[in-house]
């Protein structure tokens, strides 16, 4: 590390590095040598000729990109997708501040909603596509491609890739339907789950579920109290706290929980192996989009060439059906099949009306200060 650290103050004072990445290296340099391998671990490998990377959620949404995308590609093409996971947003963009420089270890990112591409871009991460070679991206719904180049209407850093709503998955052997409709958000407060409950540990989820069961508009909370208040009562009543859709799909398999906020794609896969879990979109559902970011520093050449690859009907109904969130496709564009149809989320208008999407600013503006308030709620109550 100290010598990682000589070079990059030579090149500092020598004027090849910008004040601002040498501040920033230094800042996270003590943060990057506790991570696992450490900031260049994998920048040798990520860095081979013929290759690229790409780090995406694992589990079934990494082995459908594996099997329809990554693999044809490589064949297709022989360049190689070195393919990475990660298990949240905060520890993945932590671990490409301490990569140095920008794109050196990490190319390619399965981020989730526009908000990540914001905070991306706020940090200078953002690349420059150009979509003369990505002809496949005319197939995108504009709905979802109009909330980033609002961010960068000078070019787009990234494609939107699938959607998909955070609703709430309940064991119909012990919460019927009428039931879970009757009462939407607050299903996650009722008693009769007390015990039984899951949540995942992330903030924003937590918050919006909050907001919804306090009867206002998550994008524009008026009355927190309420919201900490409505926390502070939950988190006894959890019984688990899940990490990972692998693990969110084994409890409610398990039957370990009863009702938990869910990724409607992973509920998916649990109803079509015919376990007893409905899915319920309440109003002002937690919906979201996820793109495929490309790092500053990254081959463009490639990285395009990918990603048109990716966005083709062939691959992308093919990854859709795999992970079972629906595509980014424009489907007044695209004949797509009625196992697409099928899946939650799915607007066969392809305008995305109704559908209440996290504002970013918003939302980033408030991070540092809601997150750790909900961790303190989480760990105290």
């Amino acid at each position: 590390m100290q010598k990682q650290l000589n070079d990059v103050r030579e090149k500092y004072v020598s004027g090849d590095l910008s004040r601002r990445d040498f501040v920033k290296y230094c800042a996270v340099a003590g943060v990057a040598a506790g991570l696992v391998g450490g900031p260049f671990g994998l920048a040798r490998q990520a860095l081979a000729q013929g290759s690229i990377r790409f780090d995406g959620w694992g589990g079934t949404t990494s082995q459908a990109f594996r099997r329809y995308a990554f693999e044809p590609f490589t064949q297709a093409t022989g360049v190689r997708v070195i393919d990475g996971e990660f298990g949240d947003m905060d520890t993945y963009l932590t671990r490409v501040i301490a990569s140095f420089p920008p794109g050196g270890e990490f190319n390619l990112a399965h981020l989730s909603g526009v908000f990540d591409y914001a905070r991306y871009v706020g940090l200078e991460f953002n690349s420059a596509l150009d979509e003369s070679k990505i002809p496949n991206l005319a197939l995108v719904m504009e709905s979802m491609i109009a909330p980033y180049r609002k961010l960068t209407p000078e070019a787009l850093s990234a494609v939107p890739y699938n959607l998909g709503q955070t609703g709430i998955a309940y064991n119909t052997k012990h919460i019927s339907k009428e039931k879970a409709e009757e009462l939407g958000a607050s299903l996650l407060w009722d008693d009769s789950v007390r015990g039984n409950l899951g949540s995942w540990g992330d903030w924003r989820t937590n918050i919006w579920y909050a907001a919804l069961h306090t009867g206002q508009n998550p994008n524009d909370i008026q009355d927190m109290d309420a919201v900490w208040n409505a926390l502070r009562a939950q988190v006894p009543m959890v019984k688990k706290y899940w990490g990972s859709g692998a693990e969110l799909m084994s409890l409610l398999a398990g039957e370990e929980i009863y009702a938990t906020v869910a990724w409607s794609g992973r509920i998916a896969h649990l109803q079509n192996d015919g376990y007893p879990i409905g899915f319920l979109a309440p109003k002002n559902c937690y919906s979201w989009q996820e793109c495929i970011f490309v790092i500053k520093g990254t081959d463009l050449d490639v990285a395009q060439q990918l990603l048109d690859f990716m966005l083709a009907p062939e691959a992308s109904i093919a990854v859709a059906e795999g992970q079972m969130y629906p595509p980014s496709l424009d489907p007044t564009k695209v004949d797509l099949p009625e196992s697409i149809h099928k899946l939650p989320a799915f607007d066969p208008t392809g305008k995305l009306d109704g559908y209440l999407f996290a504002d970013p600013l918003y939302w980033n503006d408030k991070q540092m200060e809601w997150a750790e308030r909900w961790d303190r709620i989480r760990a105290t109550s």
